[in-house]
């Protein structure tokens, strides 16, 4: 007896699968399928945007047969089908309109394969077919066990702050099956998504941002669901924006790139969410085909829930200690210029003409450097930060120990004069090897605004 649960990799879409319907008259009509998706143990939904003839076919007659093909192995199934209901709305219609969304994104036609309606089939029989060849089979992954989940989910809530968080749950991606992940997290107003953790990547894209809606990232951002592509072997990369992602002038831009897999086969990314708010996005990359499955899926999903909550938490314990600023002075004296510049009008920052961060991370760091310079004061609780009201800040504040981390690791990764250190909870030091001098400037010439 074949269950549909035992047919995973054919849903998988690496394969086309092949519906068959016949007109009231007997003519017989093929059409290749995108999508198709397991509903439940009885039900598989197909998508339906361009299938008029075979729409018109299952109203007039209900009776189907679909071909599907396994992404690993190549053995096929023939299902016996009886069209049941189309829905275009709903929980598993929003659920294929996106993934149809996301790998159209992949493929440059954004907006072109657009979902009209599910269709939704009772299975009455899986027959295997007798192929007279078959792929040979890929490893599948070890499906991670709940042992290994839970180890993994006790160190992400064990974490002492926001950074040991973020490292935990990148610990168990990879531990998980992934070759790359990355979090990245809300700016606050809900549009842009920056990158403030990373692993497996040549370069660590810290600082990059991502638009909510935009590609597979974005789109699971907007979506709120788990979206991912278990072949990107069908999926055109693009050369020249790969070509451009190595290229990219910061200093010139002001854009750090995000990372970037070429070998990628699989990638998922999975909505981080706190009490139904969307606080940021965990991608996984693997350059194993179908690396993804239900095991994995899963289990990402968990790491992303338990970063989530960790972070809130690290956030709320950060807000309410109220450590004294330690007494001391910063020495401004002796040692080479620092020279830092401030654009007002995108809160960049250089520092001795080399591009660091802007936004609301650049902001932080200038109300730091002010004090530095005006009072000699080199150490700052994330208290007296959330009350600044000359930062700005946006109306969610909940970010602001990922804001100031963030910041901490571009200092370092630009191997910068100045450095942001974690002295102890709530509470950040600002250290400069030299003489510092804060120039505030405008919008530049040439520059994008």
């Amino acid at each position: 007896m074949i269950r549909l649960d035992m047919l995973e990799d054919c849903f998988e879409g690496v394969i086309p699968s092949v519906i068959a319907t016949t007109a009231i008259d007997g003519t017989p009509n093929i059409s290749y399928l995108s999508h198709v998706v397991r509903v439940d143990e009885r039900h598989v939904a197909i998508s339906n945007q361009f299938f008029a003839k075979t729409t018109a076919n299952i109203r007039a007659n209900p009776r189907a047969s679909l071909m599907l093909v396994s992404g690993r192995t190549g053995a096929q199934f023939q299902l016996a089908l009886t069209w049941t209901a189309s829905h275009d709305q709903g929980t598993l219609f929003d659920r294929m309109a996106n993934e149809l969304r996301a790998s159209s994104a992949q493929v440059g036609m954004a907006g072109v394969m657009r979902l009209k309606a599910i269709d939704v089939f009772r299975v009455e029989a899986i027959v295997p077919v007798n192929a007279p060849r078959q792929m040979e089979a890929d490893a599948a992954p070890p499906a991670p066990d709940l042992a290994r989940v839970n180890l993994s989910m006790q160190a992400i809530a064990l974490a002492q702050d926001a950074e040991g968080v973020l490292n935990a749950t990148l610990d168990a991606c990879i531990g998980f099956g992934a070759a790359q992940a990355l979090v990245l997290l809300d700016e606050g107003d809900g549009t842009m998504l920056t990158t403030v953790a990373s692993r497996g990547y040549e370069t660590s894209g810290i600082g990059s941002e991502t638009p909510v809606g935009e590609g597979l990232i974005g789109m699971a951002a907007a979506s709120r669901l788990p979206l991912k592509v278990n072949d990107m072997s069908r999926v055109r990369r693009m050369g020249a924006a790969i070509e451009a992602i190595g290229t990219v002038d910061e200093n010139r831009t002001r854009t750090i790139a995000l990372p970037s897999a070429p070998q990628a086969m699989s990638q998922m990314a999975v909505p981080i969410l706190v009490h139904a708010t969307l606080r940021g996005v965990l991608f996984v990359e693997s350059p194993v085909r179908l690396a993804f499955g239900k095991a994995q899926e899963k289990a990402i999903e968990i790491a992303a829930s338990q970063s989530g909550l960790a972070l809130a938490l690290c956030e709320t314990l950060a807000a309410r200690s109220q450590p004294r600023p330690e007494a001391r002075r910063a020495g401004q004296d002796g040692g080479r210029r620092v020279r830092i510049v401030h654009h007002e009008y995108d809160d960049s920052i250089f520092i001795d003409d080399a591009y660091v961060i802007k936004g609301v991370a650049g902001r932080l760091l200038v109300y730091m450097l002010e004090r530095y310079l005006a009072e000699g004061r080199s150490e700052f609780t994330n208290r007296e930060i959330r009350l600044a009201t000359t930062l700005r800040l946006p109306e969610l504040k909940d970010n602001l120990e990922t804001r100031l981390l963030l910041l901490r690791r571009r200092l370092d990764e630009r191997a910068s004069p100045v450095r942001l250190v974690h002295s102890r909870r709530g509470c950040v030091r600002l250290e400069i090897d030299g003489q510092p001098t804060l120039a505030q400037s405008g919008p530049a010439r040439g520059l994008p605004c």
